[in-house]
């Protein structure tokens, strides 16, 4: 953790004395501190705009004080330019499994549906939109700009795109978390919480429920249980192929984020092992596509 995190957390005007500052594992976009002031915690994320990545710290602030208004996250204690102070919650930090259990996944879902029904009541100004096939193009568009070692793979990605939208159709409009990673979902033994709002925005809700799959790895089966929980209906063949192509266009979401992220981060993460995970979900999620 670089000294320069450490001291600019301490020197924060929202701490009278700020002690025990020790990075929290798990980020791969920020970087993210627990500091102690008293007998509280809180969670210090340093990050300015990530312009790449389509991340607006504005917009990644009105949604964390509308999801704290909603219940669904924890408050916010101050902010800054570079610099969001959240309450610390003692919880367990879901990993992939966790995420995969029965009654676990059905609260989940339930807290998705919650965000996905209340969260606009509690906005009080403009949020972006984050329509996954815009942002796919616009990473392709600058992978090739930027010379990727993968822009070999950017047209073939870009016609599947097409398609996958054509699957799609018509949406309705929700404000999203969109991105659904397990690290994202805490449980402090008497609810469930979701953080990180920095890619939220309106979108179709098919974009949660398949990042909750793609993300997780979740069964068909469970696919199916989680859509006919959401919509309280089983999924007719018309949403099946719908959610189908939107987990395909999620997972492509994922794997062009990470190809950017190996160009522009300075986090020390293996991105390039990242996108090849993601680049053999995409490819057996397409597969399964191609099958419908």
């Amino acid at each position: 953790m670089s000294e320069t995190a450490i001291d600019r957390a301490a020197a924060l005007t929202c701490f009278s004395d700020p002690q025990d500052i020790t990075p929290l594992d798990g980020g791969i976009t920020n970087v993210n501190l627990v500091v102690r002031d008293g007998s509280r915690k809180f969670v210090v994320r340093l990050g300015n705009d990530i312009p790449e990545h389509g991340v607006m710290r504005w917009n990644e602030l009105a949604l964390s004080r509308a999801a704290e208004a909603a219940g669904v996250s924890p408050a916010v204690v101050h902010q800054e330019p570079g610099v969001l102070v959240l309450d610390f919650i003692e919880a367990k930090t879901f990993e992939e499994a966790d995420v995969r259990a029965p009654e676990t996944l059905t609260k989940i879902v339930e807290l998705v549906s919650r965000v996905h029904r209340d969260l606009g009541s509690h906005l009080t100004g403009p949020i972006l939109a984050f329509w996954p096939f815009q942002v796919n193009r616009t990473y392709a568009a600058r992978l090739k700009a930027d010379g990727s070692a993968h822009s070999a793979l950017l047209p073939g990605l870009m016609e599947k795109l097409a398609d996958l939208g054509k699957a799609v159709g018509a949406v309705d409009l929700v404000v999203g978390h969109n991105d659904l990673l397990a690290a994202n979902l805490l449980d402090d033994g008497d609810r469930l919480w979701l953080i990180d709002w920095e890619y939220g925005g309106f979108n179709s809700p098919l974009f949660d429920l398949a990042g909750l799959a793609s993300n997780n790895g979740l069964s068909e089966e469970q696919e199916v249980t989680m859509l006919d929980q959401y919509y309280e209906a089983a999924p007719s063949d018309t949403r099946w192929r719908a959610y189908k192509a939107m987990k395909c266009t999620s997972l492509m979401r994922e794997t062009l984020w990470s190809m950017t992220s190996e160009i522009h981060s300075e986090l020390d993460f293996d991105y390039a092992a990242y996108t090849s995970e993601n680049m053999d979900r995409l490819n057996a999620a397409l597969s399964e596509f191609r099958e419908l």
